[in-house]
């Protein structure tokens, strides 16, 4: 079925699956295999191209009503903000760190010439300087990669998506794909350590 999309992707670790669930070692840290809640964001926005859609199969949910997906469509942020706001997601630039020898320079948010969204988004890093950070991090604002402006458009995103996301509980057995270059996306925390999904990276059939 994903390959009717498009190809499969390698992910961080060179493996085109990624095993989502909990895994000792990780509870101190905002991340896939840690039981800790995850703010918005999109998938590896420091890849180019980042992967156009996201796949999560659920093999067991949590039975604790925690670990939902949450989903938005950045189309219904962008009239929530003022036009600072506006500007620093679609006109500053900064360094998305990838795999590659150099991070991913480039804002927020851009329109590609065929009218298409190009979302890239991590609360984490604009926040802390890094996709997966201690849950205790408060680095100085310096070391943001947007500075403190930044920081306050993220939490300003969170917020907006807190009030305005879809909140998806994924049954066992059943598939979830979305747009990664649209839709933010995030996790909520949970406590049942049996949960477990597979996560796919999936490429635009056009650039595959």
């Amino acid at each position: 079925m994903l390959r009717e999309i498009g190809e499969l992707i390698p992910q961080y670790h060179g493996t085109l699956t990624h095993e989502v669930t909990y895994r000792p070692g990780n509870e101190g840290r905002s991340y896939s295999q840690s039981v800790n809640t995850i703010l918005a964001h999109t998938e590896a926005p420091g890849w180019d191209p980042s992967p156009a859609y996201l796949a999560l199969f659920c093999h067991q949910q949590a039975r604790c009503g925690g670990g939902h997906t949450d989903l938005l469509d950045v189309e219904s942020l962008l009239p929530r903000l003022d036009p600072a706001q506006l500007a620093l997601l679609t006109e500053a630039e900064l360094d998305f760190p990838g795999t590659g020898p150099r991070p991913v320079r480039t804002p927020m948010l851009r329109t590609d010439p065929e009218g298409k969204r190009l979302l890239r988004f991590s609360f984490n890093l604009l926040t802390s300087g890094d996709y997966d950070p201690p849950l205790d991090s408060a680095p100085a604002e310096e070391r943001l990669p947007l500075g403190a402006a930044g920081r306050e458009l993220a939490h300003f995103v969170s917020d907006c998506f807190q009030e305005n996301r879809t909140s998806i509980l994924i049954p066992d057995d059943a598939l979830l794909i979305w747009d990664n270059q649209r839709m933010l996306h995030a996790r909520s925390s949970y406590v049942d350590q049996g949960r477990h999904l597979t996560r796919f990276w999936i490429s635009d059939r056009r650039a595959a």
